[in-house]
This record gives structure tokens, sequence and C-alpha cells, in this order.
């Protein structure tokens, strides 16, 4: 995807977050508050059970899976917004140590972009791409890279989960 000045801009402004947070919010493990549920990805080859852990707040998003060093096997997280995300409004690898895929998802609950973000090694913030959907979106799960691409998953399959207001059909 060629990157233009409006894209450019939209990812300097969303990635500084990281940067600005204390570091005592930057923890290695997840918070023993962190809100879990199930998630289930419908493929044509059946469903995929995943549990997730949700991040529906602006720092619970800002933060989440920098500095974990591990992510089990059917676990994820689950960014939830509260309105639709623009087609630039990019998620990052800064301060994130594990290869993940991502899978931003519409209204409906539908894949609308699915990616591999592999950690970003550099010190600087600013050295980290971003990874944008080129689609609207209302939520995203992060995995463990290669997940989607193991199990079949692609765009245009179904995520349903009790804190997504989308139904799959």
């Amino acid at each position: 995807m060629m990157l233009t000045r409006r894209r450019m801009l939209a990812a300097a402004l969303t990635l500084p977050a990281a940067a600005l947070m204390p570091a005592g919010l930057l923890q290695a493990q997840p918070s023993e508050a962190a809100e879990r549920h199930t998630a289930v990805i419908h493929t044509d080859q059946g469903p995929h059970r995943l549990r997730v852990e949700v991040a529906h707040t602006p720092a619970g998003r800002a933060h989440g899976l920098m500095g974990r060093q591990h992510l089990g096997a059917e676990r994820g997280m689950l960014f939830v917004y509260d309105r639709r995300q623009p087609a630039t409004s990019a998620f990052w690898m800064y301060r994130t140590l594990i290869p993940l895929d991502i899978a931003f998802i519409d209204r409906d609950g539908r894949i609308v972009s699915l990616q591999t973000m592999p950690p970003c090694e550099s010190a600087r913030s600013s050295e980290c791409p971003a990874y944008a959907p080129g689609s609207g979106y209302y939520a995203a799960l992060e995995v463990n890279a290669g997940y989607f691409a193991d199990r079949g998953i692609r765009e245009g399959d179904c995520i349903s989960s009790r804190v997504l207001d989308g139904r799959c059909q």
C-alpha cells in the first residue's frame, strides 16, 4: 500500500500515544481486571473459538499486547470501538515483542482486512510501520501470527462475540 501524506499524518497522530504512557502502564502481563470473553470466527470450514481479552478503553487499546513475551494458543485481544474508525486508523507494533495477525472487523462482524504484523525492533516509535486496513472498522482482533492462514480464515468471514454488536448471518 502506498503511503499518502494523509495516511502518514494519520499514523503520526495515532502512533505517539504509547510513547507518552507512564512506564508503569507498560506491564508485560495482562491486568487481573482484564475483561475476557469468547470470540468465534465463522468460516466455511467451521467455527474457530478463541479466548480474548477485550480492550474497549482508550488506555487499554493504546497498551494492547505491548511487552508480552507470549500469547497462548487460541488466545487473542479484541479491540472494540464505540464508533466507526476510519480506513486510515492504523495499528502498530511499537514495544510489541511477538508477531501478530490482525483482523479488522466491520459493524456486522465481517472481516474487512487481514494483515500480519512483525514486531518493531526500533526503540523509536516513529520508525515503526503502521498497519491500516483500508476500510472503516468497529473492532480489531489480534492473534498469534499465522493463526488466520493456518485455519483458512479470510476476508468476508465473520467474528462474533458477546461484546460485538454485529451478528454473523
